[in-house]
Order: C-alpha cells, then structure tokens, then sequence
C-alpha cells in the first residue's frame, strides 16, 4: 500500500494585517497632530510608548494560543492613549495597556470575541485606580502651533498667579457657572485662568489629548464614515440620543445644569466616542434595529452621567454600560423579528 505523502503544514502569519483597522489609524491622524500641537511631542512620545506596551502584551498572550499579533492592537492602544490627560506619568499610560489588551480583549479569546471595548476598559481602569492623575492631569493647550516648540504640555499658571488645581470646561462649568466660548471648544484653543465659585484660582485646561478639537475630530469620523469603516447608524444614533437627551432634561424638565446642544456636541469627548468609540465592530451589535437602540442609549447616558454622575465626564462609564446591555438588546431585536416573520406566515 502507497504510502501516501503528509499535506505541508502552513505556518500561521506571527503578524496579521486589517486593513480596516489601518483606516481608523488614517481618521486617527488628525487628533494625533493636534494633540502635539496644543500639548507638545511628549503627546507623540505617549503614543508610541502605549503602542509598544499593547504589542508586547499581546503578542505574548495571543502566541500562547496559536494566534498572531493583530494590526487591532494599534488602533486599540492610539484610541486609548488619545484617550488620557496628556500629562499622564507613561508607567500609568503602560498600565492602562496591558490592562486594555489583556482583560478587554485576550481575556475573551483575542480578536473578534471581545464584549468590552478593550480601550474603554483601559481607561476605566486608570479612572477607578488613578482618580487624582485622570482628572487633574489636563493642561490648557498651546495656540497657533506653539506646541511644536515644545516638549511638554504648558504649565498650569498663567499671568504669574499659580493655579491652585485645573479643571476641563465641563468641570468648570458644572463646579463654578464658567461657560467656555463654543468656538474655542470647536476649534481647541481652550486655556484660561478664572476665579473659581470656591475662591480659587482655577486653570480652564484642555480634555484629553485627543478630544480637544471638534474640528479635528469631524474630520477624521468623516473619513471613517466615507470610507464604511464605521457604522454610520452607530455614529449617527449616538449623537441623537444625546440631542433628545438634551431636549429631555434641560428644556422639557427644565435644568439649566445640562448644557444646551451645541455646547454638549463639541465639549468633551462625546464626538470621540460617537465616531471612534460606540463605532467598534466587536462589541457593537450587528442587527441594525438593535444598533440605533445602542447607539441612543450611550449617548443619553453620556448626558445624563455628565449631568448627575460625581465626576464631570462619564463618556468612558456610558461606553461600558452600552457594550453590557448590547448583546441583550441585539437579542430582543433578533427575537421580535422572528416573531414578526412567524406572524406573518
């Protein structure tokens, strides 16, 4: 009896390319600069630290199984560093990566399987342990490229007067009736000193290093959502929950503490979750019923949190709360349909 010849094994690739995650990198682009723009190339530094960190976890873990490293990992380490105060200490930054990549993702079995956001997680867990740096680590950003000519972010004084603590326009007009001009939110030019309600002198200091600019933003989620790399029903459901959720609370229940619909837009990272965050293929459902579902309900959370949570942001805490109900909302979705489709037989 012939012996009959083995079949060549093929070696799985130790590096696996998406190139739908390379766009988002692409759309992600535009935040980058403006960050080293208004904070210094200490920004570009962070990035690339978290992006080595990211790698390196997931490639131990995922070759343990078999898997390759995934052109993912970058984009979820780029989505979480953009993600952080920009003076953030890098060993709480690298942190933030394992803990991103190895119980956002690997935990649930690599790529694709995840229920969590993994950069969301990543960041949740800085807020929980690192309170004190992720709310007080913000710095007001640099004008006409005068980050480029520096390193790190400015210093929180201004005019000789030390400030005591800095706070984000949303925390600044939330603690203390400070309104920032809608077109500096729009455009990132955010910095100012102010008299606090409290008697101290506050710095009104930039968010995180990617969610300074509107504009920036809008350009890169519109790249996304021209190229179908993001689901536009994701993005765009987002975005009205939150406007209903303004009309809710602040005009039909009448409190002035939520911001009026502009100023909610363009404040904050609420255009970084709708076009980057909420967008995730993996954790995000797939039917298009449950998507709009989702996508509202994280952005009347985003409100609501913002409105009545302790701390000021709550983006982040609205993200993990959409990827929990998500699968039983896409469930419910999936099971009425079959119901509709059997009554109509």
């Amino acid at each position: 009896m012939a012996e009959t010849a083995a079949k060549p094994t093929r070696k799985k690739p130790r590096f696996r390319q998406q190139k739908m995650m390379r766009k988002v990198l692409y759309a992600l682009a535009p935040a980058l600069l403006g960050g080293i723009c208004f904070f210094g190339w200490r920004v570009l530094a962070m990035v690339l630290w978290v992006g080595i960190v990211a790698a390196a976890t997931e490639y131990f873990l995922a070759r343990r199984r078999g898997d390759p490293l995934t052109e993912s990992c970058f984009v979820t380490a780029a989505l979480l560093s953009l993600s952080l105060p920009p003076t953030l200490p890098f060993w709480m930054a690298g942190v933030g990566a394992v803990v991103a990549l190895s119980f956002g993702k690997e935990l649930f079995g690599g790529f694709g399987r995840n229920v969590f956001n993994p950069a969301i997680v990543g960041r949740g867990f800085l807020y929980v342990c690192f309170p004190g740096e992720m709310t007080a680590g913000f710095a007001p950003a640099y004008g006409r490229l005068q980050g480029l000519a520096h390193w790190s972010p400015q210093r929180l004084w201004e005019g000789g007067v030390d400030a005591v603590t800095a706070v984000t326009p949303m925390w600044a007009r939330r603690d203390h009736g400070e309104t920032m001009e809608l077109s500096r939110l729009f455009l990132g030019n955010i910095g100012k000193l102010i008299q606090g309600s409290d008697g101290a002198k506050h710095v009104v200091s930039a968010g995180s290093i990617g969610e300074v600019s509107s504009l920036l933003l809008l350009i890169g989620g519109s790249y996304l959502l021209w190229t179908k790399t993001a689901n536009w029903r994701l993005t765009a459901s987002t975005l009205a929950g939150a406007a209903v959720a303004v009309i809710v609370f602040r005009h039909l229940a009448g409190n002035a503490e939520v911001p009026p619909l502009p100023w909610t837009l363009c404040s904050g990272a609420l255009l970084y979750a709708a076009f980057f965050m909420v967008t995730d293929p993996v954790s995000a459902p797939r039917d298009q019923r449950a998507q709009y579902i989702y996508g509202a309900f994280i952005g009347c959370m985003i409100v609501f949190l913002r409105w009545r949570a302790v701390f000021a942001g709550g983006v982040a805490f609205a993200i993990l709360l959409g990827n929990t109900v998500g699968p039983t909302i896409e469930q419910v979705s999936v099971a009425l349909k079959k119901n509709a489709k059997g009554k109509r037989k």
